[in-house]
């Protein structure tokens, strides 16, 4: 009798065991998987820039940073801040030959034989920090410019909301922060809660 008693604590403890591993598992699961974000999450949609350099060697980073800047002209022109995303990513589609065309024409007068390239792609990026801003790990769509071999070091920043495109005003040059940077803080930590 005794031992039937036992056995039932014994089933009863291992299928509480078992329920709690699968709950245990199925949680961490949600929350592994679930955290990171896609362009396809609603109200996350964002297009982000990469310039890849060439190498990690002084003048190819110097460059990159040009090449930035020569980029940067363009888009400010083109993205406006009310476009919604497909509006924003039609324009960049569009002006993939022409960024290309800046983008070579900088590193001509600086001297380098590489070219540029240029392509809109959908790739997996890691959690990065901008300026405050987290920008978590994911696919996302993003104008990739490659200088080069492309093997060195990248500057990013987001495009679309226009986290670091926006003009100074005339000044000289341009000032890489947003208009929307409170908004877009406020969107992030929606995310974080």
């Amino acid at each position: 009798m005794k031992s039937k008693v036992n056995a039932r604590k014994y089933a009863t403890v291992k299928i509480i065991f078992v329920l709690s591993l699968a709950i245990f598992l199925s949680f961490s699961s949600i929350f592994m998987f679930g955290c990171e974000h896609t362009n396809t999450d609603e109200g996350y949609k964002l297009i982000r820039i990469h310039v890849r350099a060439n190498s990690n060697s002084e003048s190819d980073q110097a460059v990159k940073l040009k090449v930035r800047d020569a980029l940067n002209d363009l888009i400010v022109e083109k993205i406006d801040e009310g476009d919604s995303f497909d509006t924003a990513y039609r324009k960049l589609d569009d002006m993939r030959d022409d960024l290309r065309r800046a983008g070579d024409s900088v590193l001509k007068k600086n001297g380098f034989t590489y070219k540029c390239r240029v392509r809109l792609n959908n790739e997996y990026f890691p959690t990065r920090t901008y300026e405050g801003v987290v920008v978590e790990s994911g696919y996302y769509d993003a104008l990739i410019v490659e200088l080069g071999e492309g093997k060195g070091d990248n500057w990013w920043c987001v495009v679309y909301p226009p986290l670091c495109y926006v003009s100074d005003g005339g000044e000289g040059g341009v000032h890489y922060k947003s208009l929307v940077m409170e908004l877009w803080k406020k969107f992030v930590s929606t995310f974080r809660k």
